[in-house]
């Protein structure tokens, strides 16, 4: 895939770049991770002063007007470093979701503070019973005086211990699994009938099960028109895909540098191991792994703004598959040439290799979107 960045995205790149290698050790993470809340509010701000809270949001919402592709370059570093801060659940799904769905007086309510790290959000679609479904939605809104009162629970919500404010869906007509009938609604994550539980996956990356008794939400923060949420949930989490891709591109980039330093230092025999045959051909497999991956990443962030929702939704499964057999070969294999050292708290390669696979099951898994790429051919 021909693919060049322009000048304004390579400073952009190099920016970050700059400000994760002062602040982003793998020291100063687990520091961070020992945080009340998990990752650095310090570091939340210098991402303000540099732009990147707001870089998707139109300049009129108070943003900069970047792309998918700039998003990209964004994850991408961030992947490198292990990032902990909430950039994906704020400013990439619920800042599109936001973005698509909201009026201008809600846009203008929200996305400025957004974009100056005042304000955090998450977005909240998924459901215990759903896993991979997105039109399988239990929680209802009901129409109540002066707006809608909110039933249900939403579990597996990225950083929703941590939000001020919460992108909700919830069904307002229809059966389950009905594409029609589900609504957005903007909620104040303190309000009463909200009960959280926040909890650390895997990877240290934090997250939330929401439950919703009796909430009562007003006319204004519903987002978009009643019923007709689907559409832009595809959105979001396609723009969620793209991201994501970016990140393990990112990470499986720091894997593969890692194993290859590691192969030409560890002495076995009287020589460094990476002076084997096999060994090499191995490294040469997860530099090509890397690289395919990386293209198919590309590919995503390309299709974030198609206008074929057909079109889009099969390009973006189909870098979301390619991207997750990338990751595993690349982290399966750094964990296998590193040996025993390799799943220890102690080393990074390790922390590595378990991002990559929470976000393998982020927004459907490989075999899923694989199954939706036959289907489509079938």
């Amino acid at each position: 895939m021909d693919f060049e960045l322009s000048e304004e995205q390579r400073l952009l790149r190099d920016s970050v770049d700059r400000l994760l290698a002062d602040h982003y050790g793998f020291d100063k993470r687990r520091a961070y991770l020992a945080e009340p809340e998990g990752w650095s509010r310090a570091l939340w701000s210098h991402y303000a002063e540099l732009g990147l809270l707001g870089l998707p949001f139109a300049e009129s919402d108070g943003g900069f007007g970047g792309s998918a592709v700039d998003v990209m370059l964004v994850m991408e570093a961030f992947g490198r470093v292990l990032a902990l801060e909430p950039y994906l659940a704020s400013v990439v799904l619920a800042g599109t979701a936001l973005r698509l769905a909201g009026n201008e007086a809600q846009r203008a309510a929200i996305l400025p503070r957004v974009a100056a790290g005042e304000l955090i959000l998450a977005f909240a679609h998924g459901e215990r019973q759903a896993r991979y479904d997105l039109p399988d939605v239990l929680t209802t809104a009901r129409p109540s005086a002066g707006g809608w009162m909110l039933e249900g629970a939403k579990s597996v919500v990225a950083h929703g211990d941590s939000a001020q404010r919460l992108v909700v869906s919830a069904r307002t007509a229809g059966d389950r699994d009905d594409p029609q009938g589900v609504t957005l609604f903007l909620i104040d994550a303190a309000a009463n009938g909200v009960a959280r539980r926040g909890y650390a996956l895997r990877d240290g990356t934090r997250a939330a099960e929401i439950a919703l008794s009796a909430v009562q939400v007003g006319p204004q923060d519903v987002l978009g028109e009643p019923g007709m949420a689907m559409p832009v949930i595809a959105r979001v989490v396609e723009a969620g895909i793209a991201a994501t891709a970016a990140e393990a591109v990112g990470a499986m980039q720091t894997m593969q540098a890692m194993t290859l330093e590691y192969l030409k230092t560890r002495v076995q025999f009287g020589r460094p191991i990476g002076q084997n045959q096999v060994l090499q051909h191995r490294a040469a497999e997860m530099l090509m792994a890397l690289e395919q991956g990386r293209s198919m990443a590309m590919l995503a962030a390309m299709m974030v703004e198609e206008p074929d929702a057909s079109e889009r939704a099969h390009n973006i499964s189909m870098a979301k598959a390619g991207v997750g057999q990338a990751a595993k070969f690349v982290s399966q294999n750094a964990i296998q040439l590193h040996g025993g050292i390799g799943m220890t708290e102690e080393y990074a390669v390790g922390h590595y290799f378990r991002r990559v696979m929470v976000i393998e099951h982020s927004f459907g898994d490989t075999a899923h979107h694989l199954s939706r790429l036959a289907d489509r051919v079938g």
